[in-house]
């Protein structure tokens, strides 16, 4: 099966980013493998030679180019592309795949950075993540409240979204307003949002909220507690690797810091951090 412009050529510089286009690329070709998507790729050896491969992709016919790196990826690719003031193939397509220390070029058209933080808590997309950039515009003056009424804010015109997970290879789909991606068990001061997690057994705890929005005030007083689980409204599931769609675009924060939109993935470093309490 190929995509509507072919079977895409990924020109990657996997040292743009520090090697994060090289960590990236892994998780590229599961998305590509999955979607059942013809692809090969070129790793780029040297100055140039994302110019070289985009122009000789070209030349075999191929049409569908991303280049996976920095603007300066980027760059090279598209001078591939052109050639004596014109495009080399009228009808080439251009696709990118940020994971370098500079991602200026997409920022016009909207779209995420792909860049890579690492939490070391909990995690959301959707409801909570609108609410942390809600309340990060709020005054300092609230101090504690400034949560609570970014909730309340945030809360009327919020819509759920049509839902994607990939936990471990195993897909699944909801229209949920909420997904809650835990390493450990407590925030929002004190709420304990995930109980079941342990954050030294290698595995994320995810709680997808497929109910009303009016959930999310009426298990409120339980989470303090954790005894809002089980509830016939939240789907439990726990996995190592975890990506996630969501239609129309749900925002994404971490450990409280709004990161951008999906599609996210989130996945476990074991042994990253030794911590002394």
């Amino acid at each position: 099966m190929t995509s509507p412009f072919g079977p895409l050529v990924l020109i990657a510089n996997p040292s743009a980013g520090r090697g994060a286009a090289a960590r990236a690329l892994p998780r590229i070709e599961s998305v590509l493998q999955n979607e059942d998507l013809s692809y090969r790729v070129v790793r780029t050896t040297h100055p140039g030679h994302a110019t070289e491969a985009a122009r000789q992709a070209l030349e075999h016919g191929e049409r569908y180019l991303v280049a996976v790196g920095g603007d300066g990826t980027v760059h090279e690719v598209v001078n591939g592309m052109v050639k004596d003031g014109g495009p080399v193939a009228a009808d080439a397509v251009l696709g990118v795949v940020a994971a370098g220390s500079g991602c200026d070029f997409i920022r016009s058209f909207g779209l995420p950075d792909g860049s890579t933080r690492c939490f070391v808590n909990i995690a959301e997309v959707g409801l909570g993540a609108a609410v942390v950039a809600k309340a990060a515009g709020l005054g300092r003056f609230l101090g504690g409240a400034r949560y609570a009424a970014g909730f309340w804010l945030t809360l009327p015109r919020f819509r759920p979204a049509a839902v994607r997970l990939d936990a471990n290879g195993q897909h699944h789909a909801w229209r949920a307003f909420n997904v809650v991606v835990a390493n450990c068990r407590f925030y929002g001061g004190g709420m304990q949002i995930s109980p079941n997690s342990d954050p030294c057994d290698c595995l994320l705890d995810i709680l997808v909220m497929t109910g009303p929005k009016s959930d999310s005030f009426t298990t409120l007083p339980k989470v303090y507690s954790g005894a809002h689980l089980p509830h016939r409204n939240i789907a439990e599931l726990r996995a190592a690797q975890l990506s996630i769609e969501a239609e129309p675009f749900f925002p994404v924060e971490a450990d409280g810091e709004l990161l951008g939109t999906t599609p996210a993935s989130f996945g476990i470093m074991p042994g990253a951090i030794r911590l002394k309490v």
